[in-house]
């Protein structure tokens, strides 16, 4: 069985429960799903999906850089939205953030009837040294 380590930072909020922010299994980093938080406050950063996921974003690249990797270093995300409505939206805003290669990560993207705190967007991923 590989070697599990747990990653964290404090540029990323604090997990809202028994889990972490991210976790090593051999080469690949388990990044925990990420919803627009303020790190300082614990609140969402808005109200729309644009700045929820530009938060996430940050979070993400945060986590990542806590275990040594970049945005880069991720071969698959999974986008979850409580309206596919806003799926355009989230597309360009991701879409910011992988212009050299934009079919890097592999994605899944997915509706869900609600996520904590009331977000409208959260985004998981895995990435390999």
């Amino acid at each position: 069985m590989p070697n599990k380590t747990a990653v964290a930072t404090d540029n990323a909020p604090k997990a809202v429960g028994p889990y972490a922010q991210a976790h090593w299994a051999g080469d690949l980093l388990y990044l925990s799903g990420q919803i627009g938080l303020d790190p300082t406050t614990g609140k969402l950063v808005g109200a729309d999906v644009t700045a929820q996921t530009h938060q996430i974003m940050a979070h993400l690249s945060a986590v990542l850089a806590a275990a040594g990797l970049e945005l880069g270093d991720l071969v698959k995300t999974t986008i979850f939205l409580t309206d596919m409505a806003d799926f355009a939206v989230v597309n360009q805003c991701y879409g910011d953030y992988f212009k050299e290669d934009p079919t890097l990560p592999a994605r899944a993207c997915v509706e869900v009837a609600a996520l904590p705190l009331g977000a409208l967007v959260e985004i998981e991923g895995v990435a390999m040294r």
